[in-house]
């Protein structure tokens, strides 16, 4: 195979891919489509035959104004509530254009909690309104090492500011996480779509 280089250093005439390289594909593994559910849990396809596992979401939509959606992960009883410690970084800017901010959220943190993983706060209940995003889940199956995971989102608050929020964390646990649940803090889910995928 000839791999020929043009003057401004971009790659043409490649034919095929050595079988030497691998990796990187993604497997749809399961999709959940919401109609006013309390909860979406994903139990099923969680193993080891995937290192890295992806949620995304699609058009996630509350049944009203300023509810929060969030995650936690189960690892190995009926529960959801492995004990996690995250980080989180913001920035809004108001549809009006009259306010903006970049900033650190303390207040988005848990140390050592077992609580849920706010990933979109205040998120607007118009019909217009919602969060797409999607989260990065390594090694769930790792009885050796913690949990790491890590995400954004994109979406529309109630008072008609444009969030952007990334977070990372990990659970710290040795036990498997067997299951992934999303809620919203006082709602259901009234719509959206969320896909989980493997990457081999």
């Amino acid at each position: 195979m000839a791999i020929k280089v043009a003057n401004n250093q971009s790659l043409t005439a490649i034919t095929s891919i050595p079988a030497s390289i691998t990796g990187g594909a993604m497997t749809l593994l399961e999709t959940k489509t919401a109609s006013s559910d309390a909860t979406l849990s994903f139990t099923s396809d969680i193993d080891d035959t995937y290192d890295e596992y992806v949620f995304k979401f699609y058009d996630i939509h509350p049944e009203t104004d300023d509810t929060t959606f969030q995650v936690n992960f189960r690892d190995g009883g009926s529960s959801y509530d492995a004990t996690k410690t995250t980080t989180s970084f913001l920035a809004y800017h108001q549809e009006d254009g009259g306010d903006a901010a970049l900033f650190y959220s303390t207040a988005r943190d848990l140390a050592q909690s077992t609580g849920v993983k706010q990933l979109v706060n205040n998120l607007g209940g118009d019909n217009d309104q919602c969060a797409s995003g999607e989260l990065f889940l390594f090694n769930p199956s790792s009885t050796t090492f913690v949990k790491h995971f890590f995400g954004q989102f994109s979406y529309t608050e109630s008072s008609d500011q444009a969030w952007r929020h990334d977070f990372a964390g990990y659970c710290n646990v040795t036990a498997a996480i067997d299951g992934v649940q999303f809620s919203f803090s006082a709602d259901s889910i009234q719509s959206g779509t969320i896909k989980m995928y493997g990457v081999s």
